[in-house]
């Protein structure tokens, strides 16, 4: 037989004849063995594995995400001039207490980053440890920025104060509310974690959060730039 064999796809005369290139380093799902048979247009080996698909369709997730936060960054950075003859972001942004909320999400997300290594090495003390101090960092986080706001709508400079305003409210809220979506989440790992251990559906569970926590911390560097940083410029 050559390298190539020629599989009857089990049509009359012989027709639907395919030919099955050899898979001797085994790159396939399976090597086409002896007497292995398909029919036209149909290839060989199953479906990708449960992790992969996972990992692809959440992927797809975090990208549409920064597509959003991409949108907001568009808009704030054309109504960032609009305050209405109201305080502009120079006048209200504290750069001080911004830079502190960066220091604790990025933190925030190296601990995060000691869990998932802990949840390699199957050592579920250390990735507790981690993960309860991604939790406090992260409310920290999430608390000087309520703090903030709380702050800004006291000084009559709330969300319905100007252009300026409602685009700053909208992206700096919309990335809170994924920072508490995330607390959530990281919670329930941890419950999930200690009741069953590592079972391979939570182990998929936790690298996804992982991976939505450093996304957050990445988006939070492009709000402290083009936010706060631009927003004072202005």
């Amino acid at each position: 037989m050559s390298d190539s064999a020629a599989i009857s796809g089990g049509l009359p005369g012989g027709a639907g004849v395919v030919p099955i290139r050899r898979d001797p380093h085994h790159v396939g799902h399976h090597a086409a063995g002896e007497g292995e048979t398909r029919a036209p247009g149909r290839g060989i080996g199953g479906p990708a594995p449960k992790r992969i698909v996972v990992a692809y369709g959440f992927w797809i997730f975090l990208l549409s995400d920064i597509v959003m936060f991409s949108a907001f960054f568009a808009a704030f950075a054309v109504l960032r001039g609009g305050t209405a003859g109201g305080p502009t972001g120079a006048e209200l942004f504290d750069i001080t207490n911004v830079a502190i909320e960066t220091v604790l999400l990025l933190v925030s997300s190296f601990a995060c980053g000691v869990a998932t290594l802990a949840l390699n090495a199957r050592r579920p003390l250390v990735f507790q440890a981690a993960m309860a101090v991604t939790f406090l960092f992260g409310a920290g986080f999430l608390a000087l920025e309520l703090r903030e706001f709380a702050d800004l709508i006291a000084r009559d400079a709330g969300p319905s104060r100007s252009a300026f305003l409602s685009a700053f409210f909208t992206v700096v809220g919309c990335h809170g509310l994924h920072v508490t979506a995330g607390l959530l989440w990281l919670l329930t790992m941890m419950a999930q974690v200690f009741a069953k251990g590592f079972r391979p559906d939570i182990l998929r569970r936790v690298m996804c959060f992982s991976l939505f926590w450093h996304a957050l911390d990445i988006v939070w560097v492009a709000v402290f730039t083009v936010v706060y940083l631009m927003g004072s410029a202005a």
